[in-house]
């Protein structure tokens, strides 16, 4: 049974999945250079994928597309063979008319190639809650398992999934969309603006401003008018919050105005605060911390009252899922017997998630057979650009090279990451003894200095560095760098003493680990940077002459041979 999952909204892409293993994930913004968060609106591209993974288009039995914002259905524009057309699709969660996120919310056709094909869709929020469970070692395992989804449109929704793959809805944690956290870099810091967002407007910022409340300190007095204004806005038995809950039902930022509540609650808490003169430095580390307590007390307290004091897993999924602070809190939790988040728990992993809703139809949710590196492969180079030259260069080469010049090297191995994070197939490595290393990374990034650059550490080496130092190979939690290690790799020490780490093991990338195990050898460090290798804004380069053509290193690796500057 071969199964293709669409995702035409942002992030957008086509997941094939065959039987139970994926083939293959090609979101938009990894092919050409594309944009971030890019949309797949154009079902001619279609054969053409399926073709380079050795596919037709009639052997696809299921054709599902993921929902989208709105509260009965959602509507896209996609384009065909045929000219563009509007498409009604899934809503974006569960409603009393759609009860059960494991079915079908709506079926519709698609001009795919010429042929009207039918077509099933599932609500948005099915497609985060099945690609994290599908993807677990709880799934893989049959065990049971909590499923938190927050998405950037919707309040937080708690699942929970048996260990043969039944969901049973929980409902919302609190009414408070995903968006609240970038939404308050509007009103304080480097990012305030005037023109308030009427819906999502820039998907970027909420990274920005994890990194950028190390500049700040959580104060209890701020954090007392958080709470005040949020029970006011959206929880006190009042006429207003009827009101807002009446409007307001998490179904996606395009589907209902979420957005001017939620300045208003934040308008009022700058009013309260704008009296107590604290910076914005330290209004934004507040909202962070605020947030992040509102989640572990809701979310264990609803796991408590649900189903008993016991620990249980949890998989995190939904945009808030990359909040990497939230997820290592939630993880420490005690009411969290282990933890779980997809690499791609953001809309780039939907299309993934909505073919595993289509598996999960009869018998339930289960484990997918899957590899982080299933996107796109690197386009050919066929002609060396002038002033470069190249030469073999095995992995364990390049691991000393990168000692032995101190230069960053842009680094294109195999087939391309799911998710946001380059993991060691379209990342920059760099030494990370020096601190101007970060600086410098940055700056040919054009990113703000206060971003972190990752550290990608030997998985055996890690506990010894970092704390916890658990194997963590996708980035997505925060440790802490141990003291004796601080100046020892500057680089990827991040403004508050954290860093987002990656392990790295032979068996997850063999090629990584012996870049690793050759610098460590010579310097004495298990340890690199790494950063992702794009244009600013977009997604992952597609090959060696994009990554020569920015022009911003004088080395590139791909896949055994190096290129290098020779002028």
């Amino acid at each position: 049974m071969i199964t293709a999952g669409l995702k035409f909204t942002q992030s957008g892409g086509i997941a094939l999945i065959d039987g139970d293993r994926l083939e293959f994930n090609i979101e938009m913004q990894k092919l050409d250079n594309n944009s971030r968060y890019s949309n797949f609106d154009d079902l001619q591209l279609v054969p053409r994928i399926l073709a380079d993974h050795g596919y037709r288009v009639d052997d696809v039995d299921h054709w599902v597309v993921d929902g989208w914002d709105g509260a009965r259905n959602g509507h896209i524009k996609v384009q065909t063979v045929a000219g563009a057309v509007d498409l009604t699709v899934a809503p974006y969660r569960e409603t009393p008319a759609v009860p059960d996120p494991g079915r079908p919310a709506h079926r519709g056709e698609l001009n795919i190639d010429g042929t009207v094909r039918p077509f099933t869709s599932f609500v948005h929020v099915a497609s985060h809650l099945s690609v994290a469970y599908s993807t677990s070692p709880f799934a893989a395992r049959q065990e049971p398992s909590m499923v938190l989804v927050w998405d950037g449109g919707c309040f937080p929704r708690l699942y929970c999934v048996d260990g043969q793959g039944r969901i049973e809805p929980g409902g919302e944690v609190f009414p408070l969309i995903g968006h609240t956290y970038s939404m308050a870099s509007q009103h304080w810091g480097p990012y305030a603006r005037r023109d308030k967002s009427r819906n999502v407007d820039d998907l970027s910022v909420a990274g920005k401003l994890m990194a950028y409340i190390a500049y700040g300190t959580a104060n209890d007095a701020v954090k007392g008018i958080l709470a005040d204004r949020f029970d006011e806005h959206f929880e006190a038995p009042t006429e207003r919050v009827r009101q807002y809950r009446a409007a307001i039902i998490g179904c996606g930022s395009n589907g209902e105005p979420s957005h001017g509540y939620v300045h208003a609650f934040l308008t009022d808490v700058a009013a309260d605060v704008e009296r107590l003169g604290v910076s914005d430095e330290d209004v934004l580390a507040t909202v962070h911390e605020f947030l992040e307590e509102l989640l572990m007390h809701r979310v264990t307290a609803k796991i408590r009252a649900w189903k008993g004091d016991a620990p249980w897993n949890l998989c995190f999924a939904g945009g808030c899922a990359l909040n990497i602070k939230w997820n290592s809190a939630l993880r420490g939790h005690p009411m969290i017997r282990a933890m779980w988040v997809p690499p791609f728990p953001d809309d780039s992993g939907s299309a993934i998630g909505t073919a595993c809703a289509q598996l999960g139809v009869t018998g339930g949710l289960r484990a997918i057979d899957w590899h982080v590196r299933s996107g796109p492969r690197l386009q050919p180079t066929p002609q060396i650009p002038a002033g470069w030259s190249a030469a073999p260069c095995t992995p364990a080469e390049l691991g000393r090279l990168l000692h032995s010049t101190g230069e960053p090297v842009v680094v294109l191995n195999g087939r391309a990451e799911l998710g946001p994070r380059a993991l060691g197939g379209r990342s920059i490595l760099a030494a990370p003894v020096d601190a101007a290393m970060k600086d410098r990374l940055n700056d040919i990034k054009r990113r703000e200095p206060f971003r972190p650059v990752a550290p990608i550490c030997l998985e055996e080496h890690a506990p010894e560095i970092f704390s916890p130092g658990t194997p963590d190979p996708y980035m997505l939690f925060e440790h802490d760098v141990r003291p004796a290690w601080v100046d020892r790799i500057p680089a990827v020490l991040h403004l508050d003493g954290t860093a987002r780490l990656q392990t790295v093991s032979p068996a997850q990338d063999p090629d990584l680990t012996a870049i690793l195990r050759a610098y460590h050898e010579v310097s004495g460090v298990p340890v690199l940077c790494n950063t992702s290798a794009n244009f600013n804004g977009s997604g992952f380069f597609p090959d060696v002459a994009t990554a020569i053509g920015w022009d911003k290193v004088d080395l590139v690796w791909e896949e055994g041979t190096l290129y290098r500057r020779s002028a």
